[in-house]
């Protein structure tokens, strides 16, 4: 199996002919990977960090191996609006941010400031306030400089990074209102940004399902050898498969307790998930059912945040139990 060529340790991967990884396990909350795509002068990173700190250290390591400093990066293409993906752009004052136009509108609605008052009222707000205090701890919301886009697309998007040809390709709404991937054809690489959790679980925001598992298709349809996910380890062909199968697995068991009549919370609470509760953040199923509700119900009614991170938290302590 290629993938199994890069070992799933923090740091920076050299996949090979001017492109590499930044992983960073354990790929739960926040531990999001990204890419470096070079060749000769000019350069392509995909995604930032969650903040300024961690962003800061990869571009550190980055230039390390390659003598590429900060102000060198061109272009970032940020795959979609979560701050694990976008946070650190400010690192790179002078670089051009590409995204979706989808992705552009959606990074306005979560703004760092607001996660960083989430961060501090904790338990102030209940179950969900600590949750979501303890999942984010290890991050530094204040110190978040935000740069927004320079440039955004629909549907597609061919440009160069020196001689090589890149795709990006908008397959959302999925995981997020306009998730991207960066495809590199002639290096048989895609950076999948948050359409792959490997390793853990996947986490639907947006929907539909169907579009998630269609990008899951489209991935396995490219003729691509490393495929570097927005968490866990580099991976294969299977392991877009299996992401795909977990989808199809929960959308199936939640439309029949949809149907049946119980409500989100209690579907959430009576799925068994099998093999699947042996991956990190197996609370998420949460938010994906209700993201799923949403859906069959028809009526576009996005539950208040605050409340799915309650209801992460009441699953994860049943989950324990």
């Amino acid at each position: 199996m290629m993938a199994e060529r890069w070992t799933y340790t923090h740091g920076l991967k050299d996949l090979g002919n001017g492109l590499y990884a930044w992983l960073q396990p354990d790929g739960g909350w926040g531990w999001s990977n990204a890419g470096l795509i070079r060749d000769g002068d000019q350069s392509l990173l995909v995604d930032t960090l969650f903040d300024m700190p961690l962003t800061r250290t990869m571009l550190g390591a980055m230039q390390d191996a390659t003598g590429l400093a900060a102000e060198d990066i061109g272009v970032i293409v940020n795959t979609h609006a979560n701050g694990d993906h976008c946070h650190g752009n400010g690192c790179c004052p002078q670089a051009e941010i590409i995204t979706s136009e989808a992705s552009a509108r959606e990074m306005i609605e979560v703004p760092p400031a607001m996660l960083a008052q989430f961060k501090k009222l904790g338990g102030q707000l209940g179950p969900a306030g600590s949750y979501f205090a303890d999942i984010f701890a290890p991050f530094d919301f204040d110190s978040v400089e935000e740069r927004a886009p320079t440039q955004t697309f629909t549907g597609q998007m061919d440009m160069k990074v020196g001689d090589k040809a890149i795709e990006l390709i908008e397959v959302g709404p999925a995981h997020t209102a306009g998730d991207v991937l960066v495809h590199v054809p002639d290096d048989k690489t895609v950076f999948t940004g948050d359409i792959l959790f490997i390793e853990g679980t996947p986490l639907m925001w947006a929907g539909p399902v169907s579009n998630w598992i269609g990008a899951c298709n489209r991935i396995c349809e490219m003729d691509v050898d490393v495929i570097v996910p927005g968490h866990g380890p580099v991976t294969d062909k299977a392991g877009v498969r299996r992401v795909a199968e977990y989808l199809k697995f929960v959308d199936t068991e939640a439309r029949k307790r949809f149907e049946a009549g119980l409500s989100a919370r209690d579907a959430a609470l009576d799925i068994a998930l099998g093999d699947y509760s042996s991956w990190g953040d197996a609370e998420r199923i949460a938010v994906n059912v209700d993201t799923l509700y949403r859906e069959y119900r028809g009526d576009g009614v996005v539950t208040p945040v605050i409340e799915l991170f309650g209801l992460m938290a009441e699953v994860q302590e049943t989950q324990r139990a």
